[in-house]
């Protein structure tokens, strides 16, 4: 399957809204979504295959700092690489623009995701009990540093 990962753009906003409503307990709205158009800390990308997004992740940039707020794909895409390109993309771009580390909160139930991300050099830094609603859950924060630690 062919797909692009390009910068999130105003025509992928309902896509994205799709796709909070079918992997998230607690979607964004559309709203939200379009606010980070706007938002110069957000750098969203969408991964398109003939024109559908059928993944996302969307980071915030601080100074050095980079946070991971959503990283979703379509079930019927999962399992193919999609995930793991948008964050190595995310990751390149985050360093090209001078990011030292990129953290995360992932469910702790969630395996797929927690397989992903250590296989990709992201360690366990922490942990937030209770973080996560619907059903409550605790989220296992995760970190990967691209410099060494100062």
């Amino acid at each position: 399957m062919e797909y692009e990962i390009v910068p999130m753009k105003k025509e992928h906003i309902s896509g994205i809204e799709a796709l909070e409503k079918e992997c998230f307990a607690n979607p964004w709205n559309r709203r939200d979504i379009e606010a980070q158009l706007k938002n110069i800390n957000a750098h969203f990308l969408a991964a398109v295959s003939e024109k559908e997004v059928i993944g996302y992740l969307g980071i915030y940039e601080y100074f050095e700092s980079c946070e991971m707020a959503n990283l979703a794909v379509s079930a019927p895409y999962r399992r193919q690489g999609i995930a793991r390109a948008l964050v190595e993309k995310a990751i390149e771009n985050a360093v090209f623009r001078g990011c030292d580390y990129i953290t995360l909160e992932v469910r702790k139930s969630n395996a797929p995701a927690l397989n992903l991300y250590h296989s990709m050099g992201f360690e366990q830094a922490g942990l937030r009990k209770s973080f996560y609603t619907n059903p409550e859950e605790d989220a296992i924060i995760m970190t990967k540093y691209f410099k060494e630690k100062k």
